[in-house]
Formats: structure tokens, C-alpha cells, sequence
């Protein structure tokens, strides 16, 4: 059997690895500087030895940020003139311009969330941050792509399109990477996502929206606990009324109560404090029936707490004044899920080897931006697994083994692309 994924492309990937490229909005104190602009700058030299073209390396438009659903924190960041240039993305083409329809698109972040080490290979498994999310996909697909560049009619009769972007992690979303190079029209009849599937095919992507709850009232010494507010006691509350109501409040949505702060002493009351809630959805709907949810609780949750201490000695100025003090807001909102079906496409990625979705709901990534795309069926696909491979957690790795399979898919599918490729039927999208 043929390999794919050789010696050049292990090297390559160790040494995607050993460049930093935390996305900003995750960066720990311990982090080195990104060096995104570099990494993409070797991983576009090896495209051209796959035969890929660079069509463009360049940051997105400030403009991009002034758009429905960019995350605030990402706005925030970006009043640093450095945030968007320091995170370009990286378009190839193989083969010329063609229409839609004669073209396959592939899409993979270089970002990493926080944490960077020194990788290692020992022969099997790669270990190292972003070496399964996404460096490891990001070399594989590369090392398929060369291998399909040899079918005569790849590049001659269709075209190859590879985006390698920038600002999928830290709650980014690709509002500075995927979603301008989408709305500029690169996509293809065929797009695929590569992010950790164990090699399924799943035709959706969760989106999500992060709800911040945020008290400002008074502090108060530890003598006088009952002349502040206490946001710990507040929003410890809320966060446990949210978590009973919202389990399960909308079928097929999933509910994340994190980041809960209010200070780090125990000889005063904090006023001020924020709770995060982070929720994921599988259709644009019942993200709209869940934020409802939210905003409802809320309500409740502040009516409830003020009934319960009222008469308490300690919380009552906290409990009279808890609904003026605390404001509901949203880090993120309205983006849209991707839920689509196309008989054709779906049958040619069984073909290519890869594996049914069997009912996954997905998750949420970048592929949320090929939702409702015309004449366009879009999959995330790729090696290895979120939780086994341990992506956004120590010891991240991905096995050899697994990148050599994802290689053979992405060969195998371009190559039938191009000898099955045929006018795109309307596409069914649910919302």
C-alpha cells in the first residue's frame, strides 16, 4: 500500500507544532507569542510542492468585524490595530478559477487555544497543541491533495480550493477567517470542514451564543456583610436556578455554566461578579427558542432569590436591589447552524471512505458559515477525536495511523470528485 503521510509530511508537521499559534483571545500568561503569519508561510510552501497555488495571505478587513454575530469579546480585542494583522489566512487553488459547481473546497483552522509545549513524535503518535485541532488534519489533507494532484483530472477538469484560516478558537468562530473568505464566493460544490470526526461525515454544526450575567452593586467589609450586595451569593443562585431550568429546555440543545467570578478574598463581600453561560444549538430556531429561555429565567431566577432573602439578614439589601444590579447580556448571539442533505455528495464521501454520522448532532466550528449556501453541500470531516485526543485539554496527540486514513480519504474524495462531479441539485438546508 501506497503512504501517504511520509517522512516529508511528519517533519512538517513537527514543525508546524514547535510554532506557537495560540489565538489571542485564549493566550495564557505562559503562552509565546504567536507566530501565525510564519507557520502559514511554511504550510503555503508545502501547498505548492502538492501543486496548490497561493491566491492570497492577508488579514481580513476591519470591516469584517462590524457584522451581526461577531462575538464582543472579538470586538474588543480588535481595538488593537495588531489583532487582525497578526492573524492572516491563507487561500490556495489547485487548478484555475472555475464555476461552483466544478470545485471542492477545504477548510482548516492553524489557531490553537492556549497552552503550547514542546511536540514530540515517537514514532506512532504526535503530541503537541493543535496536534489533532488542527495542525495534524491541516499536514494529512495536504499529503492527499498531493496524492490526488497525480489524477489528470484534477486540475484540469476541476479545481481544488484550501482554506487555511485563522480565528476558529477562542470563541472567534471565524468571523475574522472563514466567514469573509466564504462570503467572497470561495466554496465549492463540495466543502469540507476538517476538524476531528474519527473520519465521519457530519453534515451539521452547533452554533452557540454565550450569555453574560453581570452584577455591579456595592462591596461591603467582612464586618458588615449586609451593607454590600453580594454577588457571590447572587450569582451562585442564578447559576444553579439557570442549570435546573435550562437542562433540557429545548430538545437538542446543550447548556454550559462556566466563568462564575466574583473575587479572590474571604475578608469582604463582592459586589460586582460575572456568570458565563455558553449554549449550543443545532437549528437557527431553537437557538432563538433558547436565548428566550434564557432571558425568561432569568427573570425568574432574580424573583426567586429576592423572595428567598428577603428576610434574611445578611442578603436583604442584596435581595431588594438584585434585579436593578444585575443586567443580562450577550458576548454572542444570532449565529447561524449548518444542518444540510444532498443524496449525491453524501454518497461520494461513503465511497471516499468515509464513515455515516449516525445520528452525531455535531459540534460547533467554522462550518456554521456554509449554512445556506446555494447549490452547496458542506461536511466536517477528519482524524482522530475531540475528546479521546484530548483537543483543548494536556496531552493533546493525534496517531500517525489516523492521519495516514484521513489522507486517503481526502485523496480518494477528490479524485471521484473529479471523475463524478455533475450540475448541483438543490440542496436541503433545515433552519
Amino acid at each position: 500500500m501506497t503512504v501517504l503521510f511520509t517522512d516529508q509530511y511528519q517533519k512538517l508537521l513537527l514543525d508546524l507544532l514547535r510554532l506557537p499559534s495560540v489565538n489571542p483571545l485564549e493566550a495564557g500568561p505562559d503562552d509565546p507569542p504567536s507566530r501565525l503569519p510564519d507557520l502559514l508561510d511554511q504550510y503555503a510552501a508545502a501547498a505548492a510542492d502538492a501543486g496548490l497555488r497561493t491566491v492570497r495571505l492577508t488579514a481580513a478587513p476591519a470591516a469584517c468585524l462590524d457584522r451581526p454575530g461577531v462575538p464582543s469579546t472579538v470586538r474588543a480585542a480588535a481595538r488593537d490595530p495588531r489583532f487582525l494583522v497578526d492573524q492572516p489566512s491563507l487561500l490556495l487553488r489547485l487548478g484555475p478559477e472555475r464555476p461552483r459547481v466544478d470545485t471542492v473546497m477545504f477548510n482548516v483552522h492553524l489557531d490553537t487555544v492556549a497552552g503550547h509545549v514542546q511536540p514530540a513524535f515517537d514514532g506512532s503518535r504526535f503530541t503537541g497543541r493543535g496536534a489533532v485541532d488542527a495542525k495534524g488534519p491541516a499536514v494529512a489533507l495536504l499529503a492527499g491533495l498531493r496524492a490526488a494532484a497525480t489524477h489528470p483530472a484534477v486540475g484540469r477538469d476541476v479545481t481544488v480550493l484550501l482554506q487555511a484560516v485563522a480565528g476558529e478558537e477562542g470563541g472567534a468562530l471565524g468571523t475574522y477567517g472563514t466567514r469573509p473568505l466564504l462570503e467572497a464566493g470561495h466554496h465549492g460544490r463540495l466543502n469540507v470542514f476538517c476538524e476531528p470526526t474519527g473520519l465521519r461525515a457530519l453534515p451539521r454544526a452547533t452554533a452557540s451564543m454565550t450569555a453574560r450575567i453581570t452584577v455591579t452593586g456595592e462591596d461591603a467589609v467582612d464586618d458588615h456583610p449586609d451593607a454590600g450586595h453580594n454577588a457571590t451569593v447572587l450569582l451562585g443562585f442564578l447559576a444553579q436556578h439557570l442549570a435546573a431550568r435550562l437542562d433540557g429546555a429545548v430538545p437538542g440543545t446543550r447548556v454550559c455554566l462556566a466563568g462564575l467570578h466574583t473575587g479572590r478574598t474571604h475578608n469582604r463581600v463582592h459586589g460586582t461578579g460575572t456568570l458565563l453561560v455558553n449554549l449550543s444549538y443545532g437549528t437557527t430556531a431553537d437557538g432563538s427558542h433558547l436565548k428566550a429561555a434564557v432571558t425568561r429565567h432569568v427573570t425568574d431566577g432574580l424573583r426567586g432569590f429576592s423572595e428567598l432573602f428577603a428576610s434574611t439578614r445578611e442578603f436583604a439589601r442584596t435581595a431588594r436591589d438584585a434585579a436593578r444590579i444585575t443586567l443580562l447580556g450577550w458576548d454572542k448571539d444570532g449565529l447561524p447552524a449548518l444542518d444540510n442533505r444532498d443524496p449525491w455528495a453524501e454518497a461520494l464521501l461513503a465511497r471516499a471512505g468515509a464513515r455515516p454520522a449516525d445520528g452525531d448532532p455535531g459540534f460547533t466550528c467554522d462550518a456554521i458559515w456554509a449554512a445556506g449556501l446555494d447549490d452547496a453541500f458542506t461536511t466536517v470531516l477528519g482524524p482522530g477525536d475531540l475528546a479521546v485526543n484530548h483537543a483543548h485539554a494536556p496531552g493533546e496527540f493525534v496517531d500517525l495511523a489516523d492521519l495516514e486514513d484521513f489522507a486517503g480519504v481526502v485523496h480518494r474524495l477528490v479524485t471521484l470528485f473529479a471523475e463524478d462531479h455533475r450540475p448541483a441539485p438543490p440542496v436541503r438546508n433545515r433552519v
